[in-house]
């Protein structure tokens, strides 16, 4: 008999808190809530591509680090393509970069 109750006071106490929240809130605080690090898919590198592709930018694209090995390099670099290749509808420009970046991480390889 009480938890029907109870559960309704405690919907009417989350009702009447995010009524105060959203009211009480400007649109630019709304904003910085929602650019919180974890909500703005922040994960993704924010920019365009360097005029000459360093290093650091080719790791980036290809999510390895700079140090490595050929066979991790090659296997991003297949997962990628595989998602991005022009004949499947990916961009030729994407594919051209990302393709770049296997050649500039693989040069000092052996």
């Amino acid at each position: 008999m009480s938890t029907p109750v109870l559960l309704g006071l405690g919907m009417i106490a989350v009702g009447v808190a995010g009524r105060y929240i959203t009211r009480n809130m400007n649109a630019g605080s709304m904003q910085k809530l929602f650019s919180i690090s974890g909500l703005s898919g922040s994960k993704y590198y924010r920019g365009g591509f360097e005029q000459n592709m360093s290093r650091r930018e080719a790791a980036l694209i290809l999510g390895v680090s700079q140090q490595s090995s050929k066979n991790k390099i090659r296997d991003a670099h297949k997962k990628i393509m595989i998602l991005n290749h022009p004949d499947k509808g990916g961009s030729p420009y994407l594919a051209a970069k990302i393709n770049q970046a296997k050649d500039i991480l693989e040069s000092n390889k052996s």
